[in-house]
């Protein structure tokens, strides 16, 4: 009689925890009391001034853990040193999604980086919200898990390149990037916007990831004889190409994308050179009084005081939004279908940024930027409200011969 009885207690217990563990642990990621989000970012090497993207976003979820966290779960964030290196980009996601079994993913900086994992992250079933990277292979075509926020290079390249014609009188543009994805976004969408004028480039030149001597790249452009030149490279290049520019008495406009957009940083590290740059960028600038703005502000003071408060910091933050308003939506009820479905559902949602509408024919959330100007100190002056592109999409996509 005693061995029956053991034997019914042993059973009731394995049944217990069949029926237990599984609503424990029902969706990857998601417990009772905590959502697992992860993040890559270049901590270190020849990107790492855009490292603090990751570290915003992380200051953001202590903020919202703070308060109370998401429909009472806490936000439980892997963030992990990429280099701004593909390879290491690819082991770092597999390592978050298979052994920390990460819910979403959040951001991520760099085109390259982002394209090693898109197709794992895709066949995971990982939604993957804010790439720090304003490239179309996010969102054309659309697929299911991935929502874009960050505006489009084409976009930016684009609207600059109409400011420099139609505002400023320039007639000789040539374009300096990056030889990659990133670079060539950009150059694809400067050349659209001057054949639409009836004019093209004076001069295109790339420079590599590892290049640190622009001298030769430099010389190029100056032969050209632009008037404006456009910057599509990494903040350190950045910074380089004015010195020497500088050094060899050549000063056209120059234009930046809003990769090269933390202005107290560049005005630094330039050495004051970056006065007079005029640039995009998808944010409230850094002395915004917006409610948001404050109190990301007094965030960043409580939860990441060794960190600068700037453009690349709080663009952690403002590529997250969306993915915290879809978790909101949720509810307590949070899968993968049921997220996807209030990812689809926010329109014209509005945080530090442009409003972000998607829906699941759109996971690009927004094609808006404003444009502004360095001064004397690094301080800025806003040129423009809000514009919105209206480049057809399909036809600059087709000439990179996708």
């Amino acid at each position: 009689m005693k061995k029956k009885n053991l034997v019914i207690v042993i059973a009731c217990a394995v049944l217990m925890s069949v029926a237990i563990v599984p609503a424990a642990l029902a969706e990857r990621g998601v417990t009772d009391t905590e959502i697992r989000i992860g993040q890559y970012g270049p901590q270190s090497g020849p990107a790492a001034l855009w490292g603090s993207v990751a570290r915003g976003t992380g200051c953001y979820f202590d903020m919202i853990n703070a308060e109370g966290g998401i429909h009472g779960r806490k936000i439980k964030y892997f963030l992990r040193d990429d280099g701004y290196m593909a390879p290491r980009t690819k082991a770092i996601c597999k390592e978050l999604v298979e052994s920390k079994e990460v819910f979403a993913m959040a951001s991520g900086v760099g085109t390259s980086p982002g394209m090693a994992v898109k197709r794992y992250l895709h066949k995971k079933k990982v939604p993957w919200i804010g790439p720090a990277t304003g490239s179309t292979h996010w969102a054309f075509p659309p697929t299911k898990y991935l929502y874009a926020v960050y505006p489009l290079y084409i976009d930016e390249a684009t609207i600059l390149v109409n400011y420099a014609v139609k505002e400023m009188g320039k007639k000789r543009i040539a374009f300096f990037y990056q030889n990659d994805d990133y670079g060539k976004e950009g150059l694809a969408g400067a050349e659209y916007a001057l054949k639409k004028l009836g004019m093209k480039l004076v001069a295109s030149v790339s420079a590599e990831v590892l290049d640190s001597d622009l001298s030769s790249h430099c010389m190029k452009l100056k032969q050209a004889n632009p008037d404006c030149v456009i910057n599509w490279l990494l903040p350190k290049q950045g910074a380089i190409i004015l010195g020497t520019a500088a050094k060899i008495g050549f000063k056209p406009q120059w234009m930046t994308t809003s990769t090269l957009s933390d202005i107290p940083i560049m005005y630094k590290i330039s050495k004051g050179l970056y006065k007079d740059v005029i640039f995009v960028t998808f944010g409230e600038l850094p002395d915004s009084q917006s409610t948001l703005m404050k109190k990301y502000k007094k965030a960043q003071e409580k939860f990441a005081p060794k960190d600068r408060w700037g453009i690349f910091f709080y663009a952690g933050i403002l590529f997250t939004e969306p993915m915290v308003e879809g978790l909101r939506r949720c509810g307590r009820d949070l899968t993968v279908d049921n997220y996807v479905k209030a990812m689809d559902s926010i329109k014209d949602f509005q945080g530090i940024g442009p409003k972000i509408s998607y829906g699941p024919d759109q996971k690009q959330g927004t094609r808006s930027m404003f444009l502004a100007k360095v001064l004397e100190g690094g301080k800025i002056q806003r040129l423009s409200g809000w514009v919105t592109s209206d480049v057809d999409l399909n036809e600059v996509i087709k000439g990179l011969g996708r």
